[in-house]
């Protein structure tokens, strides 16, 4: 005798047909806890390893403009004038730096700002650099990312040094204070 037939189920006055390969409730539910579960322990590594790259972009293209500012700074004998978000200053040229560059949309948002003679949190700075919130462009406030983004530029302290927290939160490097 065969022991592995199986009895057909009924719906009604229809035979509905049993199959033994079926995937069972408690299966399913097994694979979805698993990949939950693989998602839980993914999740945090994909934001800091995202984090650590938006950190990086940012401190290179701080170097770059600071580098290019300070040269320019150095031949001509002063800073340029003050020019608003995104926009690059009339005395820098498209040799020094490519105004495209300057004036897209930053990896964390917001728009680059040349700030000259300008006040932050309650101090004049003669010449920084800021990334400021513009209306096609909101700026990402993640302190830890700031903190990361401190601690290859200056000495990892936001309220103390050359990279410190501006006005509202901004992140600003300051070239002369």
């Amino acid at each position: 005798m065969n022991s592995s037939v199986s009895t057909p189920r009924w719906l009604g006055r229809q035979r509905i047909p049993h199959s033994g390969r079926a995937v069972g409730m408690v299966e399913l539910m097994v694979v979805i806890t698993i990949i939950s579960m693989l998602i839980t322990v993914i999740a945090p590594s994909y934001i800091r390893i995202q984090r650590k790259a938006r950190a990086a972009a940012m401190v290179n293209d701080f170097r770059v403009f600071s580098s290019v500012f300070l040269a320019h700074a150095h031949e001509v004998g002063s800073w340029p004038a003050e020019a608003p978000a995104g926009v690059m200053p009339a005395e820098i040229t498209s040799a020094e730096l490519k105004r495209d560059n300057w004036s897209r949309v930053t990896a964390i948002g917001g728009k680059f700002d040349w700030e000259y003679n300008q006040v932050h949190n309650g101090t004049r700075y003669r010449a920084a650099i800021a990334i400021t919130d513009t209306v096609g462009a909101p700026l990402l406030i993640d302190l830890n990312m700031f903190q990361e983004m401190d601690k290859a530029l200056d000495d990892g302290n936001l309220a103390t040094g050359n990279f410190i927290l501006g006005f509202g939160n901004s992140p600003l490097l300051i070239l002369e204070p």
